[in-house]
């Protein structure tokens, strides 16, 4: 039997870890069973950028954290090593970031997530990682919507540049 003060830290990494994912608008669980400690840092840093929060849980912390709430169909992929990663204001960063590293290591899975506390297959997961960054589909859009007024602008400007010609000469 556990200690009183052992409870009591693992229901404090309990609470911590509920008010993270009810902060959060997605989330992606990860195996990650065999990283090295400098691809490790390498990954984290390039998670912390881009603004999503991963940390390395125990399966029964987060078990314990999703139990009773909409992600509790996350508990199945809850075996071996488990790290989650979070964001707040990003839908799909983690899922980008973690399944481009994933598919460069074969010990690193993907193992489920969550998108606005509805828990998503691997195949929603591996369409997210595949959407391009945000800005970039912000400039993707911004073109879309700038392409017809450049074109009227161009159809203005031929029509300028025709008119400002010298009319023929009759003979």
């Amino acid at each position: 039997m556990p200690s009183e003060k052992v409870l009591e830290l693992k229901k404090q990494q309990v609470a911590a870890l509920k008010e993270r994912l009810d902060a959060s608008i997605a989330g992606v669980v990860v195996d990650y069973k065999g990283i090295s400690v400098e691809d490790d840092t390498k990954l984290r840093k390039e998670l912390r950028e881009a603004g999503v929060e991963y940390t390395v849980v125990k399966n029964t912390i987060l078990g314990r954290a999703i139990d009773g709430t909409s992600l509790a169909d996350m508990s199945s992929a809850l075996e071996g090593t488990t790290a989650i990663a979070t964001s707040k204001d990003d839908y799909v960063a983690a899922a980008r970031i973690l399944g481009k590293y994933a598919e460069k290591n074969d010990n690193f899975k993907l193992k489920t997530g969550y998108l606005d506390d509805e828990v998503i297959g691997l195949e929603k997961l591996d369409s997210l990682a595949k959407l391009p960054s945000r800005e970039v589909l912000l400039a993707t859009v911004l073109s879309a919507f700038n392409a017809p007024i450049a074109s009227f602008a161009r159809a203005v400007q031929a029509i300028v540049d025709k008119d400002g010609e010298a009319a023929p000469v009759a003979e």
